[in-house]
């Protein structure tokens, strides 16, 4: 019963995380049964900063396995923030915060985006890792976004 209502806590928290929209994909390897792997390109915004957008790439499992949603996707990741507009800070921001989160195995695997704050440079610093429930992976993208006013256009 504990970990239902763990799961059913998990949960609740996701609508806070940013969505991911994918831009394109690249084939990297073709398979005979089922889809190919790739390296999908996706971007989602900052839930609490307004302003700011990152463009995040990873490999995705084919086969029939990768088809199913059974495959493990590798832990590799690739990570590019930018400021797309004024940026506004919506609510407090915690350090290490994540905003974004994806499965990337069917239960045991994630991959993570978190957020600091620099204020000694005034800079968001986005960090992709991927962890698992027994060994994470130190493999990791980090990516920085200096806050600046934005030209205002007429």
């Amino acid at each position: 019963m504990r970990i239902v209502k763990n799961w059913l806590g998990a949960l609740v928290l996701l609508p806070g995380l940013a969505a991911a929209e994918q831009i394109g994909e690249v084939s990297t390897v073709f398979k005979l049964m089922g889809p190919n792997d790739k390296i999908l390109v996706e971007a989602f915004d900052d839930p609490k900063v307004q302003g700011v957008t990152c463009y995040l790439s990873r490999a995705k499992t084919g086969g029939v396995k990768g088809g199913l949603g059974l495959a493990e996707d590798r832990a590799e990741a690739s990570i590019a923030c930018r400021q797309v507009g004024p940026i506004r800070f919506v609510g407090e921001l915690k350090e290490g915060e994540e905003v974004f989160r994806e499965r990337t195995s069917l239960v045991f695997k994630t991959m993570q985006v978190v957020r600091f704050f620099d204020r000694k440079r005034n800079t968001l610093v986005y960090l992709v890792y991927s962890d698992r429930v027994i060994e994470g992976s130190p493999q990791n993208a980090v990516t920085a976004i200096p806050v600046l006013p934005w030209p205002e256009r007429s």
